[in-house]
């Protein structure tokens, strides 16, 4: 009966198997965005990037930046961590690694940006509504729930 409980059924050995095989498939596997890895996006020079990047993100770097995304692009490309307002800036491969604050409209939410936010807007990352939270109704919620019965 003891070795009835050490041995494993067969559905449970391919089971971890397949388990340490996808874990050591993703810890050696390089993540790369359409194709390209981060070394060959930052050695692009910017036209490049832009035929790669989504139409909105192109559309927006190919029009420049204002003055308050220039600023932000400028200190982002100097600094390690930044606290910004500014929620409408591409993140470009040149930001990876970044730890920036963003304003939600509340308070700063910080986040680290990683390789596969490329592309996408900071804004994006920081949630600015809660979740709807409903409780049941109380005193004076309806004109019913207006006069409660003692008993």
């Amino acid at each position: 009966m003891a070795e009835d409980k050490r041995m494993k059924s067969q559905k449970a050995i391919r089971r971890t198997k397949r388990k340490t095989s996808r874990a050591l498939t993703e810890r050696g596997k390089e993540l790369l965005y359409r194709g390209k890895s981060l070394g060959e996006l930052l050695e692009m020079d910017h036209q490049d990037l832009l035929k790669i990047l989504p139409s909105r993100a192109r559309r927006s770097l190919s029009r420049g930046y204002n003055s308050e995304q220039q600023k932000l692009h400028d200190r982002l490309i100097e600094l390690d961590s930044v606290r910004t307002r500014v929620r409408d800036l591409v993140i470009l491969p040149q930001y990876v690694g970044k730890t920036i604050s963003v304003y939600d409209g509340h308070q700063y939410t910080t986040f680290t940006i990683k390789e596969e936010m490329i592309g996408h807007y900071i804004g994006e990352f920081v949630q600015t509504r809660k979740d709807v939270k409903h409780s049941g109704p109380g005193v004076g919620a309806t004109r019913g729930s207006k006069f409660l019965p003692l008993k």
